[in-house]
């Protein structure tokens, strides 16, 4: 969106550099960084395989994530179980494949309650500064001071181990990135010329702010967001795998990596082996696309812009 849609245009505002201008630029743009960034490519790949494990793995593994076979105890990597068996008699490949769907799902939802809370925040708190931006901050700093996994296994511990709970830690942790991120943006953008042109035509400062302030000092939190998601992905395997998130037998990597630690040490590596590769590769995925946004939505004008 922009601020051409919106309405107001500052005097030396070319539409041709915002990335929102159209959705064709937008493809556009993609289109001529991903030619030039191999690695960016092999990001997106790894996401959207990530997103589709999300939406279908459960529908197409092989054999029942949840369901044990006491014949199949233990059994390594063979031609019938492609990464083997854990100590239940579970197939690791179906379950590392279902396990993105816990995974990678309640990392999106808590990144983009995260985004949305502290952006919304984050624009209140600089666009009408005073007892309230500082009261804002405040909280930020103080829990951005804690160290974020102990944090987040006292509140995890405290509001118990359901997803919704975990969702809402997670969201509630990360919050104070966006808040800062969009504070930084709004101070800089709220005494440009064109948002006092809106004023001078009589726009109200509500709509000033929601309007055509926040619309465009979303860039850095939407590339935020990209890593965040990795961040998120870490932080809800961590908390697994020590008990306070996701139980089993549900299939979530920081689980299936905690169960299957013990036989390592006798030489029974697959059970956690593969599914910390594949919780690696996702987090991997996420902040390669990241640093890909970072260079289109902020470097963007030689791609295309």
């Amino acid at each position: 969106m922009t601020m051409e849609v919106l309405g107001v245009l500052p005097p030396d505002f070319d539409d041709s550099s915002d990335v929102f201008t159209t959705r064709g630029g937008l493809l556009r743009r993609l289109w001529q960084y991903a030619r030039s960034h191999p690695l960016f490519v092999f990001g997106s790949v790894i996401v959207l395989v990530s997103f589709f494990l999300a939406a279908f793995a459960p529908f197409v593994v092989p054999y029942n994530p949840v369901q044990a076979n006491a014949n199949a105890v233990l059994v390594a990597p063979s031609a019938s179980h492609w990464f083997g068996t854990d100590n239940a008699g579970l197939d690791v490949f179906s379950r590392t494949l279902a396990a993105t769907r816990i995974d990678v799902t309640v990392a999106l939802v808590a990144t983009l309650i995260a985004l949305i809370l502290g952006s919304v925040i984050g624009l209140l708190a600089s666009f009408y500064e005073g007892v309230l931006g500082e009261i804002v901050m405040r909280t930020a700093d103080v829990v951005q001071a804690f160290p974020l996994f102990v944090l987040a296994m006292i509140i995890v511990t405290t509001a118990g181990d359901s997803l919704v709970a975990l969702v809402f830690v997670i969201a509630f942790l990360n919050t104070p990135i966006f808040i800062r991120l969009m504070r930084s943006q709004v101070l800089s953008m709220k005494h440009r010329s064109f948002i006092d042109a809106a004023r001078v035509i009589g726009n109200r400062e509500r709509v000033i702010a929601f309007r055509h302030v926040l619309w465009n000092c979303l860039e850095p939190g939407l590339i935020q967001a990209s890593v965040t998601v990795g961040f998120a992905i870490l932080l809800t395997a961590g908390l697994s795998f020590l008990g306070a998130g996701v139980q089993p037998p549900t299939a979530e990597w920081g689980s299936m990596i905690s169960s299957g630690s013990n036989g390592l040490i006798l030489g029974e590596w697959w059970p956690s082996v593969f599914p910390g590769i594949m919780m690696s590769v996702a987090i991997l995925g996420f902040a390669i696309v990241g640093e890909g946004l970072q260079d289109l939505l902020i470097r963007g004008d030689d791609y295309g812009g």
